[in-house]
């Protein structure tokens, strides 16, 4: 705490108030109208008051512990009285008005021609590739770097995302009907139609117009922020999501998921091909469970092909010579139990266990893809070819 001195004046507190941000909304709390009032008395003690969004914000810890630090660091304080208050329906709507900047309602951000977020969708094939756990360790790789990442997890029948980062039973905060992505302590925030259920338990049992709403919910009704990098599940197959994200998110690139055997390579080739008939780049190809690393008596390393080889590369060269531009192997990662237990204890493996023989590759994929500049090859201009007599 600042010792006593010269008198703190109300614009320094407001500066130091400014370097505070709204743990979900990630702005200063200033700029967002939640300093309601702010008073400093004879003996340099601080009052006031900032305004939470909605009663029961799950991070009012947070907010209280960041402003009282922020403000304790003013020359001359002495003290910090804080109190938490509550907006108003009209400051809520005041707060939509300035996160939505004006634009439309039910917009999506990242299909805007001016977005700079780069939209990867990882696909596969088929179920049970390990797709969800390359998707999280990919964004929290990247945000490692100092990238700000968003997930959607749109697996709606098999969101197992926000188990993966420790946050399946936090819910998102709403402001009227604009939604916070759920923060996370890597910093990656997400959104899962899991959050939105009334319980965890609840069976999501939807068809394609359902699945296309809650698609766009996740894109349109959550204020994301500016993000550099956002990452979708995607379910596996060809079906109802796959086609409405190629329909919304024409200028997302999609990275297949794949296992080395033949039957998943054959049906992985299909969700790259889906990809390529939504006029979606497909810009990679990641093999999980590639092989187990075996330690001989001898101390020598072995690697055993547990499920066969060579479906990574089959999937990339045949999706490059299909499409007529390079679908490289991005990685090929390994068989680890740490991958599995960290999924399941919500601390994926890039973060628990960074020198791991898959973390290293999941960070490689995650390094370039993060470097990938932005380009408009293979990308929809939204031109229509006139007719000319």
């Amino acid at each position: 705490m600042s010792t006593p001195g010269t008198q703190p004046t109300v614009e320094q507190v407001q500066a130091a108030l400014a370097t505070v941000n709204d743990p979900e909304i990630k702005r200063p709390i200033t700029e967002l109208g939640m300093v309601d009032t702010v008073e400093i008395d004879e003996a340099g003690v601080v009052h006031l008051t900032v305004l939470l969004t909605v009663a029961g914000c799950p991070l009012k810890d947070t907010i209280n512990r960041d402003v009282t630090a922020a403000v304790t660091k003013v020359e001359g304080v002495t003290g910090v009285e804080l109190q938490l208050g509550v907006m108003t329906a009209e400051q809520r709507a005041g707060l939509k008005e300035v996160l939505a900047g004006g634009k439309a309602e039910r917009e999506i951000p990242f299909a805007q021609p001016g977005s700079l977020t780069k939209v990867y969708a990882i696909a596969s094939g088929k179920g049970g590739v390990g797709k969800s756990s390359v998707t999280v360790n990919l964004a929290l790789s990247m945000a490692g770097q100092g990238l700000r990442v968003g997930i959607v997890d749109a697996d709606i029948y098999g969101h197992s995302v926000p188990a993966m980062l420790g946050v399946a039973d936090s819910r998102p905060t709403q402001v009227d009907d604009l939604i916070m992505p759920v923060p996370t302590a890597s910093g990656v925030s997400v959104i899962s139609i899991g959050m939105l259920k009334p319980r965890r338990d609840q069976v999501v049992a939807w068809r394609g117009p359902m699945l296309d709403r809650a698609l766009v919910q996740m894109l349109a009704d959550v204020f994301w922020g500016d993000l550099d990098v956002l990452l979708l599940d995607l379910p596996p197959g060809t079906g109802d999501v796959a086609i409405s994200l190629g329909q919304h998110l024409p200028g997302a690139e999609v990275v297949v998921v794949t296992t080395p055997q033949e039957a998943a390579a054959e049906v992985a080739e299909r969700a790259g091909t889906m990809a390529s008939m939504m006029h979606q780049r497909v810009v990679g190809v990641v093999e999980n469970m590639s092989y187990l690393l075996h330690t001989n008596p001898d101390g020598s390393e072995q690697r055993l092909e547990v499920f066969g080889s060579g479906g990574g590369e089959r999937v990339a060269s045949t999706l490059s010579a299909r499409f007529g531009y390079d679908v490289p192997l991005l990685g090929q990662v390994p068989l680890d139990p740490s991958l599995r237990e960290g999924g399941d204890a919500g601390k994926p493996i890039v973060e628990s266990d960074p020198t791991a023989p898959a973390a290293r590759v999941l960070h490689e994929v995650a390094n370039t893809l993060a470097g990938r500049g932005r380009g408009l090859a293979g990308m929809q201009l939204g031109l229509t070819p006139a007719n000319r007599l």
